[in-house]
């Protein structure tokens, strides 16, 4: 499954038009998807469908067809010089007797249910005069709101706030990214009948789905030992971060480590846990830390030179890692990659603006962007940038194209401490488990999003989604586990 912006869509329907396939079949199944899931979520109330002058406001007045035909009462307003596929929607919608009045006498009605069919993907700029009126009154009506694949206004202000906004064959980026995703409401996404080489495009970033995620889970054979399953490396720890090597540790094991290790500094107060091998360092040399698989490095570090020693000398183990806090430097990474070993970095938005040379903020509002930018800038690495959604990215080779991939699980109320050093503890263990830095980055985040998605409750600690795990895995491995996007949610998934 793929992630389109606006444009990427619309170069898709024009491909599903080029291989033969009619437009107007296209906007039948639009339109009848949408008054499905109308009609399933909203059983009683009347039903008033706003329609502008495009293909959005074609697939509204076929719903409002299909709406009416099935029983329920529908009004519908509609923009003036509706043409083509459109005109053709609005010819058939009268001959079933359906007046359809102009769209500037809408007014609100107390008890109705709005059907967004104004603009959808087809906004090329900020709604003006009537329009943003428009968008004004609607909102001011605090009516609830059905979007059509996109609520009219985004991505720009101003815009409708949907309580369910209905995608269109394809998951757009207003649907993932916030501050747009909070304008979107619940998301349904239903297919149009569109031919799959039309939806097909490698260039555009992967989204993490139940199906492809699962094809990754390690297979344990009937005969594994805790030595063959994956021997895991923590190096951390220091100061008042004593905290996350420990969650580290703790993470890697619930995530089907046979054996961990955290190294720390002597004197620390580190207290991993107690299934964990302890090894209190004099120094930050190699010497003593042989036997594992892989590691993580620099957990808990805190400022100072010490995350960058102990970077150092884990380097000398040649083997894979995942480089975090403040070992984030681009001279570490550089190292690991001169010396070709398997790497995950996972910067959070203030670690990725050090290493590009930007701001949090601006790595926070482009976060493809600048996931794209890291993994130019350090090719062969595979780069998870933390957020809400964390986006990753890879560029197998200098110079090549990046490939992208956008997280789709998590939630807000997993912004709180130590949730990042779980994270690394789970690709850790996946890369100990024999798993490539690209499939053990995102495989770790979505097992990382989903155990607290599965909890779902503002106050969860980073240790209890670190507890969650072995159920994440196993919901993930029987295919219990639903896209965001689904119809009718499992009733303990977080919304």
């Amino acid at each position: 499954m793929r992630l389109y912006t606006s444009e990427a869509m619309r170069a898709a329907d024009a491909r599903a038009v080029g291989l033969g396939y009619p437009s107007l079949l296209l906007m039948e199944a639009a339109g009848r998807a949408v008054a499905e899931v109308v009609a399933r979520a909203y059983p009683s109330p009347k039903i008033v469908v706003l329609c502008g002058k495009g293909n959005n406001g074609g697939d509204g007045l076929v719903a409002a067809r299909w709406l009416r035909l099935w029983g329920r009462e529908v009004e519908v307003y509609a923009a003036a010089g509706q043409e083509g596929d459109a005109g053709l929607a609005r010819s058939a919608l009268e001959a079933h007797g359906l007046k359809i009045q102009p769209l500037e006498a809408w007014a609100p009605e107390p008890g109705s249910l709005l059907v967004d069919a104004l603009f959808g993907t087809g906004l090329r700029g900020r709604l003006e005069g009537f329009w943003a009126s428009l968008v004004a009154q609607i909102r001011a009506s605090g009516l609830p709101t059905v979007a059509v694949d996109l609520p009219s206004g985004l991505p720009y202000e101003p815009h409708l706030e949907a309580e369910l906004t209905v995608a269109l064959a394809g998951l757009k980026t207003e649907h993932l990214f916030y501050p747009a995703r909070s304008a979107c409401g619940r998301v349904v996404l239903v297919p149009i009948g569109m031919p799959e080489p039309a939806l097909v495009s490698p260039a555009l970033p992967e989204l993490l789905t139940p199906d492809g995620m699962r094809r990754l889970l390690p297979r344990r054979p009937g005969n594994a030992n805790k030595g063959s399953v994956g021997r895991v490396l923590v190096v951390g720890g220091q100061a008042i971060y004593t905290g996350a090597p420990t969650l580290t540790a703790l993470a890697a094991a619930r995530s089907g480590a046979g054996l961990v290790t955290v190294a720390y500094p002597a004197g620390s107060a580190v207290q991993p846990p107690l299934e964990a091998i302890r090894k209190p360092l004099q120094d930050w040399s190699g010497e003593g830390l042989q036997g594992a698989k892989a590691e993580a490095v620099a957990v808990g570090m805190g400022t100072g030179p010490e995350g960058v020693a102990a970077a150092r000398a884990a380097l000398e183990l040649g083997l894979p890692t995942l480089v975090d806090a403040d070992a984030l430097q681009v001279e570490v990474i550089d190292a690991y990659l001169q010396a070709r070993l398997p790497t995950v970095i996972t910067p959070h938005p203030g670690e990725a603006g050090r290493l590009l040379g930007r701001s949090a903020a601006e790595v926070a509002q482009q976060p493809l962007e600048s996931a794209a930018l890291l993994a130019r800038r350090f090719p062969g690495a595979a780069v998870v940038l933390k957020g809400g959604p964390t986006v990753m990215a890879l560029s197998p080779v200098p110079d090549s194209a990046p490939v992208l991939a956008v997280n789709t699980t998590g939630n807000a109320a997993m912004a709180s401490g130590g949730m990042g050093d779980v994270l690394s503890g789970i690709i850790a263990a996946y890369l100990a488990a024999g798993l490539e830095p690209w499939d053990a980055a995102r495989l770790g985040v979505y097992l990382h999003g989903l155990s607290g998605d599965l909890i779902g409750k503002v106050g969860m600690l980073a240790h209890e989604v670190a507890e969650g795990l072995p159920e994440a895995v196993w919901r993930l491995s029987k295919g219990r586990v639903r896209g965001f996007w689904a119809q009718e949610p499992e009733a303990d998934e977080a919304p």
